[in-house]
């Protein structure tokens, strides 16, 4: 074992990865317009997949009827303008979206990845809802199903989804190591609080240590979010950041730097635990 960085070979893959940080609102058709103008301002500095916020087709605070009102279908508005927004900038983008369910007064809190052809390549329905810090998602939101994990693929690099209260079950990101990503999408909106940027930043860099893996991590600006959004590396390395102001952050996403810190910390291969649903 040795700690010169891994030599390149022809295997060896790259790609840009943008966090677009916004606040949405309640008007939907004003959210669809920002996402379309973020994905245009991280496309122009080369990004090849845009991660951006939980909530990003409808959102107020605090959660009450008015998502249910406003929840779409996958076929809907949004996800229709994502995927126009996708096949015109021939970009990869993941967002959160407040997705209609069967239940009357609930909605699906649901994450939406689409291709530059304009598919749905992979959705991820939130498992883990935010009933803490005086928060009571439950009770407006439908938990996801513990499915296999989501992933999908751009120029060879493996991405995974998960969603902002996930960040606090290491369990969530390690199924998604085991399924083979090299980089975690999570949409969030972290809400502010006591001590909250600090667990937010230590959470990032928390999850891509121990996976050794990338996380590119989009939340809402203040007031209600903490910001902070970030592209951070399999060895905690925070390459690309935001503050506490609508905007875009890029960063290079490489597997040989995923193979470098793994042949320096295999801790994947020396763990003696498995995860699997309860």
């Amino acid at each position: 074992m040795t700690d010169r960085p891994a030599e390149l070979t022809v295997d060896d893959r790259s790609i840009a990865v943008a966090v677009a940080q916004f606040a949405p609102g309640e008007d939907r058709v004003h959210n669809r317009d920002v996402v379309a103008g973020l994905v245009a301002v991280a496309v122009s500095r080369g990004a090849r997949l845009v991660v951006l916020p939980e909530y990003s087709s409808y959102f107020t605070d605090p959660l009450g009827p008015s998502f249910a009102r406003n929840a779409e279908p996958l076929d809907g508005d949004f996800v229709r303008g994502l995927t126009a927004t996708a096949r015109e900038q021939g970009v990869f983008i993941v967002a959160g979206l407040v997705e209609r369910t069967d239940v009357h007064h609930k909605f699906s809190n649901t994450l939406v990845a689409v291709d530059p052809g304009g598919d749905v390549v992979a959705t991820y329905r939130k498992q883990h809802l935010y009933d803490a810090f005086g928060a009571q998602e439950s009770d407006w939101v439908v938990p996801g199903d513990l499915d296999e994990p989501q992933t999908f693929e751009v120029d060879g690099i493996t991405v995974g989804l998960q969603t902002c209260y996930d960040l606090r079950f290491p369990e969530v990101t390690r199924r998604l190591a085991d399924a083979g990503a090299d980089l975690v999408a999570v949409p969030a909106e972290w809400v502010r609080g006591p001590l909250k940027e600090h667990h937010w930043n230590t959470l990032l860099a928390a999850r891509a240590i121990e996976n050794t893996l990338y996380v590119a991590a989009a939340d809402h600006p203040p007031s209600i979010g903490v910001g902070a959004s970030a592209v951070v590396d399999p060895m905690g390395v925070t390459l690309a950041g935001l503050g506490e102001t609508t905007g875009v952050a890029v960063a290079e996403v490489s597997s040989a730097r995923i193979r470098e810190v793994r042949e320096r910390n295999p801790a994947l291969q020396l763990r003696r635990y498995r995860v699997s649903p309860l």
